[in-house]
C-alpha cells in the first residue's frame, strides 16, 4: 500500500515578532494529520488559523520550529518532493505582459518542460480550464476569475502528483466554480491528490473526502464530511404507516415525547413528525420495536448540520478538541 500524499506530525512553527522584545507568535502548535493519495482534502479555518503558514512549510518556503512534515515521501522542502507538486497560491499573478500560452511557457520552462512539451500540453489544458479561445489574449484583459483559471492550468501542466491549491475559485463565477470542480474530480479519478484551502465552505463540501478545520494554530476536527456534519443527538424524521394507537404505545414503551397529531387520524393514513433521540441505539431500538407492532416504516431521514454550521460550532468552541 502507498504511503499518503501528506505526512504532518506535531507539527510546529513559532515567528518571532518585533525587534526589541521579540513577541513569540505561535502560528502552529502541533498540527497532525495525513492526506490519502488519490483523494481531494480540504483545509478550513477562520483567519489567522495557520493555514497559510502550513502550506508554507509542506512546499517548503518556510522552515518548521518542530514536528515533521512529509510531501509525496520525503520531507517537506526537499527538491525531489516538490518536483511532484503543482501550486497555485492565494496570490497568484501573472505578469500582464504575458499571453496566456506565453505565460505556460514561462512557468513550463520553469517546471523543466521543453518548448514542445509545453506547445503539446497547454491547448488541452486551456481547454479544460475553459480558456481555450484565450491562448493569444493578453493576461491585461482577463478578470481575476480568467486568471485563476489560468493559475489552475499552470499548476496542472509539468503533470503533478499532487496539486496544492491556495483559494483556488477565488473570483471565479457560479458556472467557473461547478467547471473547476469538474476539473478536480477528474484530477481524482486520473490518481491525482488535490489540496485544497478554501474560505468557501460550499465549495469544500461539494468536492472533499475529507476536511480538516484549524482553529488558532491547531487542528480542531478532521475527518469526513458526514462525520464532520452528523449532530451529537439525532433528530429524525419519521413517515409511519399503521394503527396510530400502536405507534402511540411504542413511543411510550421507548420513553419518548408523544409528536402531535390529527385527532381524527386514521388506521393506515401515514403518519409524519420529526424525533429527537439522544443516540444511534435509541433510533435502532424504536425501528425494531415498530416493525414487532406491524407498522411500516415507510421514510427515515436523518437531519444533518450543514458544512458551514458545522464549522462555526467548531471554531467558536474553545473546548473543543
Amino acid at each position: 500500500m502507498s504511503s499518503p500524499a501528506i505526512v504532518v506530525d506535531s507539527l510546529q512553527k513559532t515567528y518571532r515578532d518585533g525587534w526589541i522584545f521579540r513577541r513569540r507568535v505561535e502560528a502552529l502548535r502541533g498540527v497532525s494529520f495525513a492526506v490519502e493519495r488519490g483523494t481531494i482534502f480540504g483545509l478550513l479555518g477562520p483567519n489567522g488559523a495557520g493555514k497559510t503558514t502550513l502550506i508554507k512549510v509542506l512546499i517548503g518556503i518556510v522552515r518548521k520550529t518542530g514536528g515533521s512534515a512529509e510531501l509525496l515521501g520525503y520531507q517537506a522542502g526537499d527538491l525531489r518532493g516538490r518536483r511532484g507538486v503543482g501550486y497555485l497560491p492565494e496570490t497568484h499573478r501573472i505578469p500582464r505582459h504575458h499571453t496566456a500560452n506565453s505565460a505556460l511557457e514561462y512557468y513550463g520552462a520553469l517546471s523543466g518542460l521543453t518548448l514542445r512539451e509545453i506547445r503539446r500540453r497547454r491547448v488541452p489544458l486551456l481547454e479544460t480550464v475553459g480558456l481555450g479561445k484565450w491562448g493569444d489574449t493578453p493576461v491585461s484583459k482577463f478578470s481575476k476569475g480568467m486568471q485563476q483559471r489560468l493559475g489552475l492550468a499552470q499548476a496542472m501542466l509539468h503533470d503533478p502528483e499532487l496539486l496544492i491549491l491556495d483559494e483556488p475559485t477565488d473570483g471565479v463565477d457560479p458556472v467557473g466554480r461547478s467547471e473547476m470542480r469538474r476539473v478536480l474530480k477528474d484530477l481524482k479519478d486520473q490518481g491525482k491528490t488535490v489540496f485544497i484551502n478554501s474560505h468557501l465552505l460550499q465549495e469544500i463540501e461539494l468536492v472533499c473526502d475529507r476536511v480538516a478545520i484549524m482553529n488558532r494554530g491547531q487542528v480542531q476536527r478532521f475527518g469526513k464530511i458526514d462525520e464532520l456534519t452528523r449532530r451529537a443527538e439525532a433528530e429524525c424524521g419519521f413517515v409511519l404507516q399503521g394503527d396510530p394507537a400502536r405507534i402511540r404505545t411504542v413511543m411510550e414503551q421507548q420513553g419518548l415525547p408523544l409528536p402531535l397529531l390529527e385527532p381524527d387520524l386514521e388506521k393506515g393514513r401515514e403518519m409524519r413528525f420529526s424525533q429527537r433521540m439522544p443516540d444511534q441505539a435509541t433510533v435502532d431500538r424504536f425501528v425494531d420495536a415498530l416493525r414487532r407492532e406491524g407498522i411500516s416504516v415507510v421514510e427515515l431521514t436523518r437531519k444533518k448540520d450543514t458544512l458551514e454550521e458545522a464549522f462555526l460550532g467548531i471554531v467558536r468552541n474553545k473546548s473543543n478538541p
